[in-house]
């Protein structure tokens, strides 16, 4: 599989960048002063500097209020508990904890937000069976 793109606003390139490399442990690509090139478990975002947020809007997901605009990645089970091990340490604040969410159901997954010191809210997911991903049956 080719990696994904995505590019996202940032307030702040400097703090942003921060919190990629050191919480999330992303390596950095190019940068400029208006945009720095992430490594997000091997896929590529990047972050722009904009001069003001946009408002964002959630949507209710199993009992939470989950950001209608978010990001992130789809992750082995293996890879979903080190990195929720690896920000606990960190005393990382989580938008939305770490949990299980549709337990019991074929789409049941771990999952866990965090937000960026810009706002924007970075979902990591995992399936116990990588056939729910998309799956359209439940």
């Amino acid at each position: 599989m080719r990696p994904f793109h995505l590019a996202f606003p940032v307030i702040n390139l400097e703090e942003s960048v921060e919190f990629y490399a050191d919480i999330l442990g992303c390596d950095t690509g190019r940068r400029k002063e208006e945009s720095c090139v992430l490594n997000l478990f091997g896929h590529q975002i990047v972050a722009h500097v904009v001069p003001q947020m946009p408002d964002i809007s959630t949507n209710p997901v199993d009992g939470k209020r989950v950001p209608a605009m978010h990001f992130g990645v789809v992750l082995t089970m293996e890879q979903w508990y080190e990195l929720k091990q690896r920000l606990e340490t960190k005393s990382v604040e989580f938008a939305i904890g770490p949990y299980e969410r549709y337990q019991g159901l074929p789409g049941a997954q771990a999952t866990m937000f965090l937000k960026d010191p810009s706002g924007n809210h970075i979902e990591f997911k995992a399936f116990g069976d990588d056939k729910a991903i998309f799956d359209k049956e439940w």
